[in-house]
């Protein structure tokens, strides 16, 4: 995820935006809660990171990371609606509303474009979370002016390059990381 800031006047975020809420079937007819993340969800994205495999949490980050600092916390969870965007994927489990996907987009410093993530908890990887979690994100870039999304990331994520290519995306290796794909799509 880009850590660059926009440059672009932030316009008022109407408030049915942050309200949208979608129960979503998956492929094995199970069904998610997806919405905007909001600021109630901050313990929640810390138990999603935290309950990652290495090698998801790996894949996200493009690196090795244990636990989520105060910094990147804040990071995450900065979202405007427009320029930055992220969506969750909720269900309840043990009596509680967990956090099991992630979808986020940051805009770029080039005009236009921004970078984007998705994540999903393990166990519910292979069930279509994160192409449902994608085309909100597409959708909501679009609407709000973006025609190109992009994301970084590791080679060996194939099931990364398995979804980005399920949804149009682009592929070509990184100029500046050999290990590193990036995935593009015009919107």
């Amino acid at each position: 995820m880009s850590t660059q800031q926009s440059t672009q006047p932030l316009a008022a975020v109407p408030a049915a935006q942050t309200d949208e809420h979608w129960i979503e079937p998956l492929d094995d007819g199970t069904h998610v809660l997806i919405r905007p993340l909001r600021p109630e969800d901050r313990a929640r994205e810390v138990e999603f990171i935290s309950n990652l495999s290495p090698e998801t949490r790996h894949f996200r980050f493009l690196g090795a990371i244990k636990e989520v600092s105060p910094a990147l916390l804040d990071h995450l969870m900065e979202v405007d609606y427009q320029h930055k965007m992220a969506f969750v994927a909720l269900v309840h489990q043990d009596g509680k509303l967990i956090e099991v996907g992630v979808s986020r987009y940051a805009a770029s410093d080039a005009a236009g474009q921004c970078e984007c993530a998705v994540t999903v908890a393990d166990a519910w990887q292979g069930r279509g979370l994160g192409r449902s979690l994608m085309r909100h994100l597409i959708d909501n870039a679009r609407r709000n002016g973006f025609t190109r999304m992009y994301s970084v990331d590791a080679a060996a994520n194939a099931q990364m390059h398995e979804l980005a290519r399920e949804l149009g995306f682009q592929c070509q290796r990184d100029p500046q990381d050999a290990a590193q794909l990036i995935h593009s799509l015009a919107l």
